[in-house]
């Protein structure tokens, strides 16, 4: 959908996410296209300092956020942590003229915090605890400078292949070999469980990490 006076970008890339680049998009026109797109959950909107990205993922992606939400979910509830699982919220500061959808976030560590809210202003409230972002081809927008702005504590990130634990510290993300929100998940696990994705069904994989979690908590 063209808007007046913004620059148009498409990238083509057969079998993988549809990504249009928008420049010169104004906050309030940004924020008027979450409004009249709220009931389409299948697009991504990332917004950055007037550029704003549209993505529409395709089953790869959301088969992929889905087995890593339910990872989170099944380890919180074996550790007895409770959660508070807000999905693909949208996330923004309109002081630093960014915002964005993950694939999936959650209050853990803040769950408290959160619980029973509807809405959030991240100028008073702390961001979520876990952000997960599963990007199967490359953006024009670089995400984790947007989640470090708006104080998101950790992300996931997975390209299909790889995944990476980033951890906020001072404003910057660093890269981790476990995660610091749920410790007792590590990056070489998560990608172990991972790689049955289409080996193995969704039931049967989550069965399979539930006993693990279960064995490294005797």
């Amino acid at each position: 959908m063209p808007l007046p006076g913004c620059m148009v970008t498409t990238p083509i890339v057969p079998n993988l996410e549809n990504r249009t680049v928008l420049t010169h998009i104004s906050w309030q026109t940004y924020q008027s296209l979450l409004t009249d797109w709220a009931e389409f959950s299948h697009q991504r909107l990332t917004y950055n300092q007037g550029t704003l990205e549209i993505m529409s993922p395709l089953p790869e992606h959301e088969a992929s956020k889905r087995i890593l939400g339910r990872f989170v979910e099944s380890a919180t509830e074996e550790l007895g942590l409770e959660i508070c699982s807000l999905g693909s919220t949208t996330w923004s500061r309109q002081d630093l003229s960014k915002g964005l959808e993950p694939d999936e976030c959650y209050y853990i560590i803040q769950e408290a915090i959160a619980r029973g809210k509807d809405r959030f202003d991240l100028t008073i409230d702390p961001a979520p605890d876990l952000a997960i972002k599963i990007d199967l081809t490359s953006s024009s927008l670089e995400r984790l400078s947007i989640y470090a702005a708006l104080g998101v504590g950790e992300v996931w990130r997975f390209d299909g292949h790889d995944l990476w634990i980033y951890s906020l510290e001072k404003g910057e993300y660093s890269l981790q070999e476990a995660s610091k929100v749920l410790p007792i998940l590590t990056r070489f696990d998560l990608l172990r469980f991972l790689a049955k994705k289409g080996k193995l069904g969704e039931n049967a994989i989550l069965r399979e990490f539930r006993q693990w979690l279960r064995q490294q908590l005797k």
